[in-house]
């Protein structure tokens, strides 16, 4: 029976069930249930077990090691649903202590499966959400580098950061402005309009994109930070025909 066909006070108990037994397997050393926690088909399961790896690092003191040598050695596991798990377990231990789990994501960004790899970018955007400093450093060390597919995950993992805080992280957007990769320039005007429609972040952007060279992205970004106020228009903090406005008088397109 999947997750959530169970009633809420079964999911309750399921929850709980599999925070003794991960913790139970951490202090015998034996992971057998656990791994299957990892792999399992449902991705509400999965998700228990990372949330719950997440909760007994910073409760049991005694057992963080223990904890991250698990990671370790399940991160070169062949089953791609646990080195995602292994990711995002490793994201909620990095919300607080970023430096501990780090080589877990340099690691990632370069799996050879697309699961592990999109569990790198909703780590990103969780961690530097709450823990942004270490996090965008991170990042900004894999903006330029060779393989497209990296510049597109970190420009993606981005984004959440930048819906409440886009002065965070447009000075790193503006980096990938020539980026002629068509799916990183995708992403970055994405992302552009992702950040733009929250409460008080389009005069911000707005702002920082005067200070970008390539119009033409530029230009781009604009028309997607219109478009973006229709479509998520139950959200954006400005109508379209406001935006437009705002754009036109600060920005001269709309």
């Amino acid at each position: 029976m999947a997750f959530y066909d169970l009633s809420k006070p079964e999911r309750i108990k399921l929850v709980a069930e599999i925070s003794d037994t991960i913790l139970g397997e951490l202090k015998s050393a034996r992971v057998k249930i656990t791994l299957e926690y990892f792999k399992n088909e449902d991705t509400y399961i999965r998700k228990s077990a990372y949330l719950s790896i997440g909760r007994l690092y910073f409760s049991n003191a005694k057992l963080q090691s223990k904890i991250i040598m698990l990671l370790a050695g399940l991160q070169i596991h062949d089953n791609f649903k646990i080195r995602q798990t292994v990711i995002n377990a490793a994201g909620e231990i990095g919300k607080r202590d970023f430096k501990i789990v780090e080589h877990f994501f340099d690691k990632g960004l370069f799996d050879v499966h697309h699961a592990p790899r999109n569990a790198v970018i909703g780590s990103v955007k969780k961690m530097g959400e709450v823990n942004p400093k270490p996090v965008l450093k991170w990042a900004k060390t894999y903006l330029h580098h060779k393989d497209k597919e990296i510049r597109r995950e970190i420009c993606h993992g981005l984004e959440l950061r930048g819906r409440k805080f886009p002065e965070d992280i447009l000075p790193l957007l503006r980096e990938l402005q020539y980026d002629k990769t068509a799916r990183v320039r995708n992403t970055l005007v994405h992302v552009i309009g992702q950040i733009a429609y929250k409460r008080g972040c389009l005069k911000t952007v707005i702002e920082h994109l005067k200070t970008w060279r390539n119009k033409e992205l530029v230009a781009d970004a604009i028309d997607e930070i219109i478009d973006v106020h229709d479509r998520y228009r139950n959200f954006s903090a400005m109508t379209q025909e406001e935006a437009r406005q705002y754009v036109n008088e600060n920005y001269g397109k709309g």
